[in-house]
């Protein structure tokens, strides 16, 4: 059985990086990581910083709401 609370990477946030004529150049910056919920089909706020911190939320998240 899939766990209601998984981890995914948050959506990358764009950044110029330079400008080059009238173009511009960007970046993608990574935005660290959401928590999903499969059973509601939506990520949920905050985002966490590194993976460790999204993965200790989300197992305490799994553990409050584990029916069985």
């Amino acid at each position: 059985m899939q766990p209601r609370f998984v981890i995914v990477p948050a959506v990358p946030i764009e950044k110029e990086s330079f400008s080059l004529g009238g173009r511009g150049y960007f970046a993608t910056v990574c935005a660290g990581f959401d928590i999903y919920d499969n059973q509601a089909k939506e990520r949920l706020k905050p985002s966490y910083p590194s993976r460790s911190d999204a993965q200790l939320q989300c197992e305490q998240m799994n553990k409050r709401f584990d029916v069985g």
